[in-house]
């Protein structure tokens, strides 16, 4: 409670000053700018100036790590030929108007133009001070020209940066020396373009070229108006690139690292290259209940709050933003730091089933930009997709798993039970015939031991196929490699492994299906082949895994093969052809007699195996 209070009362201070510096920018507009208006000299100078400044203004020139404007030599320029009220009101007029156009808060739409005239008629001032003190008569024409605007432009970029040093100090958002630097290096290289700029307006003004009209001035100015136009068109589309490429190194990692949980860890150390963002949360729905998975930006006993806003999520179903948290920040504003004031929701829909909701919240109010609106959304829908998949993959191994376990049960039921059971019935019969029919009832036991051998063996078969998978446990390449070590243990024969590819994690469903594919044919090449040789080739590719297993057996036809599977209820062709469908596979036998067999699965990624990966 006493930080909250704290941080209340300097934010107050701060809002204080910043109303302060307005009310003192808006005497400054009345006094030095209404009330010192005279008759319009030169009009069409003037509006080309104007609007040279406008454009100036909208778009910002892009310096190291940032953007300034590099409007001071228009506005001198102004004061020059029309005097200092016209450059204080067009000057404040056009940033107070740009800043309400982006829509920023209504204190920084007053503050803004309020600071900028403060520093121009201040400087003004001390200019008007100091040139008397100089012997101006010394110089040259353009010595004092040159003399004039350094007294004007230097502290005007002085009193600007203090005021704004100012407000950052005294708010409560930490104002860190890497920023401050950065504001500053900005403004130094606007200070020394402008200071170019005009020293040349000098120079060629010192210059005898006649009359100066309107298109003197177009020619002079309008290298720093586009200057100033084409590299702020040029940074946004870098700035579009950059997020695109970010956005599909995002997607690429993620589709790779879903079926784990290293996801959450990557999406959280990458997603602020893509949106900027002070604090976020991602939270999924899994079975009705919202889990946090990972968030940044939370208060520090935001865990006891967590309960009270679950239930208040599935009030979000569409892309929604509170731009001032005091008003209303939404149902996850109490976990939040006190200093998050706008909060962007937007939910990962799928089929129009909310999947996840993502929060996005920023220091400043007002601070969401279309281009992070439509940022938001991008990563929400492509998280939409990547979650909602490996649910349903999830769905479908749990239902394998439920389908393994019932004919497990089945196969116990039908073969162990009842082999038991007619075990027992047989010895209870042996039991009464003892001591009239002892050869009977020795026969009986007999074929008691035998039933329940042949019931040990199918228990044993049974426990076998509920340990876990090799693939499970060491993975499919060493599974395959550690499968074909033992298989040469038992038979003399040749059986070569390739790998090729970036290995990319696939889920333990696709492996377990691949392994038994590979099983099935290795094994059928051994017994029915004749094959001296087995090559097998696994292969990671850019848009599927594939499996190869090939031998230099006496081979089959194919027709005759799928009429005898039909008949016979074993792993055969049609079985691998079915596990093969569960995944989205498809397997091809090309075989001919006395030519060989060739096995070859394709396995698609389903949008969750993962990222890029070279042939």
């Amino acid at each position: 409670m006493k930080i909250n209070s704290r941080l209340q009362k300097t934010e107050s201070f701060a809002s204080k000053a910043m109303m302060f510096i307005s009310i003192i920018g808006l005497w400054i507009f009345v006094q030095f700018g209404l009330m010192d208006l005279n008759s319009l000299q030169e009009p069409l100078i003037f509006g080309f100036l104007v609007l040279s400044l406008i454009i100036v203004e909208l778009y910002p020139m892009p310096v190291w790590r940032g953007f300034t404007t590099i409007s001071f030599p228009l506005v001198y320029t102004i004061y020059i030929m029309h005097g200092l009220g016209y450059s204080v009101v067009i000057y404040a007029m056009i940033v107070f108007t740009i800043n309400l156009l982006k829509r920023r808060p209504l204190r920084i739409v007053f503050f803004n133009p309020a600071q900028l005239i403060i520093g121009f008629v201040s400087a003004y001032f001390l200019a008007k001070k100091i040139l008397p003190i100089l012997p101006m008569d010394d110089f040259s024409t353009l010595t004092q020209g040159i003399i004039h605007f350094s007294l004007i432009i230097i502290p005007f970029y002085l009193f600007n940066n203090l005021i704004v040093d100012f407000i950052l100090v005294v708010r409560p958002q930490p104002y860190a020396y890497k920023v401050w630097k950065q504001k500053t290096l900005q403004e130094l290289n606007s200070l020394l373009i402008s200071y170019v700029y005009l020293v040349l307006f000098y120079v060629l003004g010192s210059q005898n070229r006649g009359d100066i009209d309107v298109i003197s001035f177009f020619f002079f100015f309008s290298p720093l108006v586009a200057l100033a136009l084409l590299s702020s068109i040029i940074v946004r589309l870098n700035k579009e690139k950059t997020r695109l490429k970010a956005l599909f190194k995002i997607s690429s990692e993620l589709n790779r690292k879903i079926p784990t949980e290293e996801w959450l860890s990557f999406l959280e150390s990458h997603l602020q290259e893509f949106i900027a963002a002070d604090a976020w949360t991602l939270w999924i729905n899994e079975d009705e209940d919202w889990k946090l998975k990972v968030a940044k930006g939370l208060e520090k006993n935001h865990l006891e709050k967590i309960e009270n806003i679950r239930i208040t999520l599935d009030t979000i179903e569409e892309l929604t933003i509170f731009h001032d948290a005091k008003k209303d920040g939404g149902p996850a504003l109490s976990i939040f730091n006190a200093e998050i004031r706008t909060l962007l929701y937007a939910p990962l829909i799928l089929d129009d089933e909310v999947v996840g909701l993502f929060i996005f919240g920023r220091s400043r109010t007002n601070s969401f930009q279309e281009e992070d609106i439509q940022a938001a959304a991008t990563i929400a829908n492509q998280l939409a997709v990547l979650i909602k998949t490996k649910m349903l993959i999830e769905e479908q191994e749990k239902t394998i798993i439920l389908e393994e376990r019932n004919r497990i049960a089945r196969e116990i039921h039908d073969g162990v039970a009842q082999s038991l059971a007619g075990a027992v019935m047989k010895l209870e019969t042996a039991e009464r015939k003892f001591s009239k029919m002892p050869e009977d009832s020795l026969r009986l036991m007999h074929e008691s031991k035998e039933k329940l051998r042949q019931s040990l063996k199918e228990v044993r078969e049974s426990i076998y196929a509920l340990r876990p998978y090799p693939t499970e446990r060491i993975g499919l390449k060493a599974a395959l490699a550690a499968r074909i070590n033992l298989i040469q243990k038992d038979h003399s024969i040749e059986i070569a492994l390739e790998s090729r590819g970036h290995e990319f994690t696939l889920s333990s469903m696709v492996e377990k299906i691949i392994f038994d594919i590979f099983q099935e044919s290795v094994q059928n090449a051994i017994k029915h082949s004749k094959a001296n040789k087995i090559e097998i080739l696994l292969s990671y590719q850019k848009e599927h895994a594939l499996l190869k297993v090939k031998d230099d057996g006496v081979g089959f036809s194919l027709f005759q093969a799928m009429l005898k599977a039909r008949k016979e209820p074993h792993f055969g062709i049609l079985h691998m052809n079915e596990a093969a469908e569960k995944i989205h596979a498809s397997l091809q036998v090309d075989s001919r007699e006395g030519e060989g067999t060739e096995i070859t699965l394709t396995v698609p990624k389903m949008g969750i195996e993962g990222g890029e990966s070279d042939d």
